[in-house]
């Protein structure tokens, strides 16, 4: 059981769980495309074409919205900017809306005492950080709408392991780089099967099982029951 390792590393206590070989300074386990159909692949990418070209011509104006909201009642912009690890570790710009207050990354450190997950995540369910639009931003997951652009533009895909930020790539082991092999996504198994009420190990299983069963009819099946996961709420926060 991996535990507590987000914490150590922010007081100089751990050392990151490294894999044996690199390439470019990337474990070689990353770079290890999963085994794919052509035929899968170019379906895969025609739907994350045509749904999120879709998406966004109907959202555009709710989403906007959205971010004069999220602008009028917090300090700060209205877009969340950070970097996230994809495919083969290539760190790209990840855009969601702002849930949180604008010092919220340097008041990490003062909360890492009440992390409630294991591994090098952190996750609290009532953390102070976050503003009252983001909090139900989260619950209904409007905020990740924007990362439609990132599928639009191939960083992300609809169905795949959510892209993780660098500090916590830093602490995976070799096995854990898999997450790597394969493009980000929205969703996955962990998103329809708990979220944030899973354990780190649980949802590194979980974007295992998704590595090693992708095919079309996965995918289908994982959005099919995301809007029923989304509408739940469960583990949003």
């Amino acid at each position: 059981m991996i535990t507590s390792r987000l914490n150590d590393a922010a007081l100089g206590e751990a050392e990151p769980v490294r894999a044996a070989a690199f390439v470019d300074a990337v474990p070689a386990i990353a770079h290890q495309v999963a085994p794919r159909r052509v035929s899968y692949a170019f379906a895969k990418r025609f739907l994350d074409i045509i749904f999120a070209s879709v998406f966004l011509a109907i959202f555009a104006l709710p989403l906007l919205l959205v971010a004069l909201l999220v602008k009028l009642t917090s300090r700060g912009p209205a877009f969340y900017v950070s970097e996230r690890v994809g495919l083969g570790g290539q760190r790209f710009k990840f855009y969601k809306f702002r849930t949180m207050r604008v010092d919220a990354e340097e008041r990490l450190h003062e909360l890492l005492a009440h992390n409630e997950k294991d591994g090098p995540i952190f996750k609290m369910e009532q953390d102070p950080r976050v503003t009252p639009i983001g909090a139900f931003l989260r619950k209904s997951s409007l905020d990740e709408m924007p990362q439609m652009i990132h599928v639009l533009t191939g960083k992300m895909t609809l169905v795949g392991p959510r892209p993780p930020v660098p500090r916590e790539v830093e602490f995976y082991s070799c096995e854990e780089w898999r997450r790597l092999s394969v493009k980000p996504g929205l969703t996955c198994y962990w998103q329809i099967q708990g979220r944030s009420d899973l354990d780190f190990e649980t949802w590194m299983e979980l974007d295992r099982k998704y590595i090693e069963e992708m095919s079309f009819w996965t995918d289908l099946k994982i959005l099919a029951k995301t809007p029923i996961a989304v509408l739940s709420g469960r583990g949003a926060y």
